[in-house]
């Protein structure tokens, strides 16, 4: 899909108080961005940020991080933070490329990292340009804690196959994985959807899904 582009949006991204600029001068020292030891949680590709601002709103014991390429996408999330009800004092906004994470973040600095519904880049040759490929593998690795996991949805099951195989084959432990997420449990309304995932699942297609751990 071409993406719309909004002349004022870099200049929005630049100049929010919700996203960090500058991201690798705080590598090692991210914490010091809440002044506590909270666990950091990060989505890679955060879209729109519906996930990730629920996430920070019901989940107080964590801090949460939603890094976004396009500045014309990241000014939709910074708008609905904007016109948030409840204040979200956990969550922040990059707007940088996710091959930089080794850039930006430490070794253990990072809990748990989001990929939801991913580009998955179909053609064979941008196969490493994919977010669960080994050289994004090795990417999330570097900055994860020891317990840390990487948790990825996707509808798209060459893509998920292609995950799966990733993971296996570059030693990650494969701590479970649905071929039909919503299906084989009952999705409560503490559930958090993506918007696009709402929309798929509810025209009755599978959604998959896989943990994994270095």
């Amino acid at each position: 899909m071409r993406l719309r582009n909004i002349p004022e949006a870099k200049d929005i991204v630049e100049n929010s108080p919700f996203v960090i600029q500058q991201p690798c001068r705080l590598r090692g020292s991210w914490k010091d961005v809440w002044h506590n030891d909270k666990p950091i949680h990060l989505e890679v590709g955060m879209g729109k940020g519906r996930f990730l601002m629920e996430m920070s709103l019901r989940h107080s014991e964590n801090n949460y991080l939603g890094m976004e390429l396009y500045d014309s996408v990241l000014l939709r999330a910074i708008q609905r933070r904007q016109a948030m009800e409840a204040e979200s004092e956990n969550l922040f906004f990059l707007c940088t490329d996710a091959r930089m994470l080794p850039e930006i973040f430490a070794e253990d600095e990072i809990q748990k990292i989001y990929l939801n519904f991913s580009d998955p880049w179909p053609k064979a040759r941008h196969a490493k340009r994919r977010l669960t490929s080994r050289q994004f593998l090795e990417r999330y690795r570097q900055i994860l804690s020891p317990d840390g996991t990487v948790e990825f949805r996707t509808d798209n099951l060459d893509l998920f196959e292609f995950s799966l195989q990733e993971v296996r084959e570059t030693g990650w432990t494969l701590l479970g994985y649905t071929y039909d997420l919503h299906g084989e449990k009952e999705w409560g309304p503490d559930e958090i959807m993506t918007e696009y995932e709402e929309k798929f699942s509810a025209q009755g297609n599978p959604i998959y899904q896989l943990t994994a751990r270095p």
